[in-house]
């Protein structure tokens, strides 16, 4: 069973203002391909249409010079309940996003908690409604200890899932939260144990395929109704659509030269 009804949310993203591919740090990213920047703002706004279209609230963090991952603003934190876990990143092109996103939490009040172990954001936790538990990935990015620092500040328990394919370096990559008991992932982008607990706590979950996972169809982002997904991913698009979800197609090919798509373009604001 999916939800019928649509929820309304609230979504922070960044436009990519200064966004190209400078350096590599996932196997996506090629420094000697050209981006055309223009063309990314344009897609990026069909993006914010596309939510707003259907009754979303989107907020946007400004772009600084010198921070072109900026756009994928998934990463910058890990909000539940009002409370803003921040992210800290593994490579240091990276890591001045986190005081942007500091800085606009706190100036709209949020109670902010800054990490000491090295997260990144929603690129690395998924929050299942329904349980009330939050699903956090490692093995290329986050830290495992930080996994624990997420649980305390934020009064939730955290499923810890390992990923084992580097192409799937980030967990919205490989998994998503369509609903507030389902998830669709990709089995073998997680070590074996891993995908147990997965079976065990979701046995009604969309399983995706590896064309699916690389057409980027996991990193998506549900409003229980309707599902943002990148134009790529045809066959994850049916798998949805087959399941009572309606699929919104949204084409971010020149954002996906830096490794992300939908989901990594968008932080929840869980208030």
């Amino acid at each position: 069973m999916t939800a019928e009804t649509a929820r309304e949310r609230q979504y922070l993203l960044a436009t990519p203002t200064h966004f190209t591919v400078a350096y590599a740090i996932n196997p996506w990213m090629d420094a000697t391909e050209p981006v055309d920047t223009a063309r990314a703002i344009e897609q990026w706004q069909g993006l914010v249409t596309a939510l707003t279209d259907r009754g979303h609230r989107v907020h946007v963090l400004d772009p600084e010079p010198g921070l072109p991952d900026m756009v994928y603003a998934a990463n910058g934190a890990f909000s539940v309940g009002g409370v803003v876990f921040g992210a800290k990143f593994r490579y240091p092109q990276r890591a001045a996003e986190a005081a942007a996103h500091e800085k606009w939490y706190r100036e709209r009040g949020w109670r902010f908690v800054a990490p000491a172990e090295v997260n990144e954001g929603e690129g690395d936790f998924a929050y299942v409604p329904g349980p009330g538990l939050a699903l956090a990935g490692y093995g290329f990015r986050t830290e495992p200890r930080a996994h624990a620092e997420a649980a305390e500040a934020l009064k939730r328990p955290v499923i810890s899932l390992k990923l084992v394919d580097e192409r799937f370096y980030h967990l919205d990559t490989a998994l998503t939260v369509l609903d507030d008991d389902t998830i669709a992932y990709y089995p073998q982008a997680f070590s074996a144990a891993s995908q147990e607990i997965l079976r065990r706590l979701f046995p009604t979950a969309v399983i995706a395929d590896e064309a699916d996972a690389l057409a980027f169809g996991l990193n998506l982002v549900s409003d229980d109704k309707h599902v943002f997904i990148n134009a790529e991913a045809t066959g994850m698009a049916d798998k949805l659509a087959a399941r009572g979800y309606e699929p919104v197609v949204v084409d971010l090919s020149e954002l996906k030269k830096g490794g992300g798509s939908v989901k990594c373009c968008i932080a929840e604001l869980r208030d």
